[in-house]
């Protein structure tokens, strides 16, 4: 068996650590396994500065090696520039399907833009204030607020201070569209299709958003969506009929018949009236 053939998508995490949380890095490393190998672990920074001093214990315990820049002028943000120069270095190296950009400051835009006009796959990692222009930028953008309280659940770690979740309800708008693209005459879908669909409507999409551990469940509890299991064991969904508008009880059907043809009695009368006494 050709050991090539089984090696995951290689990746270059590179990290901007003026804008990033040490308490992060154990949630990024476990979010990356999912769909590569973080090859490349690089973090950009002024560690002689007391403000990122944290992250000295985090650096030897996930082996990321840390590229000094001394800040020799306010307001010049040389790491920044460092991690551009070394990812376009990286991208020409050809040894890369991908990157891992990891910081929640918009001046990387056109960094994850120009990277995946060369065909490499970007993946974003920042907080929830991160500019759109910056998300919108990655294939896919995962929420840093995301790994730090799913790392918290799974360890005895002290969970942080919960962050504002979306109402299921808004994510129906985003749900209903992929599944209208993806389903057939009947309407069915499977929902695999739809996880892999999502990110590319809308790239920071993430169940965990919504309170959820998985996708099943978010779905399930929007309420407009059929969804149950095929003889394959795969789950499957589509939307709901529409409702139809209520019909009037006989009741009420009857009253409004003899209301009108009262209307209609009391009209002839008035006419004969007027006509008689003409």
């Amino acid at each position: 068996m050709n050991v090539a053939q089984q090696r995951l998508p290689r990746f270059a995490v590179l990290i901007d650590a003026d804008n990033t949380s040490p308490q992060i890095a154990g949630g990024l490393f476990e979010e990356i396994s999912k769909f590569g190998e973080a090859s490349v672990r690089r973090i950009y920074g002024d560690f002689s500065s007391p403000q990122l001093r944290s992250w000295a214990d985090i650096l030897q315990k996930h082996a990321i090696d840390p590229y000094q820049q001394f800040a020799y002028t306010k307001g010049k943000n040389a790491s920044d520039i460092a991690l551009v120069i070394d990812a376009m270095d990286l991208l020409h190296s050809g040894r890369f399907d991908g990157f891992c950009l990891v910081s929640s400051d918009s001046d990387f835009t056109r960094l994850a833009s120009r990277l995946r006009e060369q065909g490499a796959d970007v993946y974003g990692f920042g907080t929830r204030k991160t500019p759109e222009s910056f998300r919108q930028a990655c294939r896919r953008f995962v929420y840093t607020e995301n790994l730090i309280a799913e790392r918290a659940t799974t360890t005895t770690e002290q969970p942080p201070a919960a962050a504002a979740l979306k109402t299921p309800a808004a994510a129906i708008p985003i749900l209903e569209r992929v599944v209208a693209q993806l389903g057939n005459e009947d309407g069915w879908v499977n929902l695999d299709r739809v996880g892999e669909q999502l990110p590319n409507f809308v790239s920071d999409f993430d169940v965990r958003n919504y309170g959820f551990r998985k996708l099943s469940d978010l779905v399930r509890k929007t309420e407009i969506f059929e969804i149950e299991k095929t003889e394959a064991g795969r789950l499957r969904l589509r939307a709901k009929p529409k409702a139809k508008p209520a019909e009037p009880r006989p009741t009420e059907a009857k009253a409004k018949r003899r209301e009108a043809s009262g209307r209609a009695r009391k009209s002839a009368k008035d006419r004969e009236k007027a006509a008689s006494s003409n």
